[in-house]
């Protein structure tokens, strides 16, 4: 056997492991394409963005502390236009009470009762009899004058609101009496607690009239002073 014919089985054998190597070198670069370079080159960004410090912002501080807050409160203010303006403080309610007039008070006949007298308004009056604390009676003047006997005591309250009051000189009804002054009344009953007299003058004229129906009247006649009771006596005074 000759030397070429020793060599042909060992190039056959090199071929083969040519073809073999490249066998395994396909599959290599197959599993390097496009897929395993992205992913690749997002480890490498990651890697980066790792290396890189992140830069941390820097706070900055007020060059004046803020202002403190009030410590008393403040009104809430009203817009009214481009300025403000507090509240307007409401008025207080206005009255129509008007003060009371002093009261007057009077000594009585008595002795020991007095009458206190207080305006009631249009030029009317009104006078409580009082005896130790106690009310005895009330007048009233409506327009004309009032009174009253108040135990052989009579009182008369005038539309001036002054008081005149005496005791005893009564004269029993129905009947014509001579009164003080002058004068003379005749007394005629009406009905039950009613009586009427007439205050007569000279020739017999009407110069006044006292109905007393319920409640004793009284009236002043030319500054003489007069009661009619609702039993029918009459006594009159200067």
């Amino acid at each position: 056997m000759s030397r070429k014919a020793n060599r042909r089985p060992t190039t056959v054998r090199t071929l083969a492991g040519a073809i073999l190597t490249v066998a395994l070198i396909v599959p290599v670069a197959t599993a390097c394409g496009p897929e395993s370079d992205a992913s690749a080159s997002a480890t490498t960004a990651a890697a980066t963005a790792a290396a890189v410090p992140t830069a941390v912002p820097t706070a900055t501080v007020p060059t004046t502390p803020p202002a403190p807050a009030p410590s008393t409160p403040v009104a809430a203010a009203t817009t009214t236009g481009p300025a403000a303006t507090a509240p307007a403080p409401t008025p207080p309610a206005a009255t129509t009470a008007e003060p009371k007039s002093p009261g007057k008070s009077f000594p009585l006949a008595d002795g020991i009762s007095t009458a206190e007298v207080r305006p009631t308004g249009n030029q009317n009056w009104t006078a409580r009899l009082l005896a130790r604390g106690s009310v005895l009676a009330t007048l009233e003047t409506k327009d004309a004058d009032a009174g009253l006997d108040a135990n052989d005591m009579f009182v008369v309250l005038s539309v001036d609101g002054t008081v005149h009051s005496w005791t005893g000189g009564a004269h029993q009804g129905p009947g014509t009496f001579k009164l003080a002054g002058g004068w003379t009344a005749k007394v005629t009953k009406v009905g039950e607690l009613h009586y009427r007299a007439q205050v007569l003058g000279l020739d017999n004229a009407v110069m006044d009239t006292l109905e007393a129906n319920q409640q004793d009247s009284g009236a002043v006649a030319n500054g003489v002073y007069i009661v009619l009771t609702a039993g029918g006596r009459i006594s009159a005074h200067l």
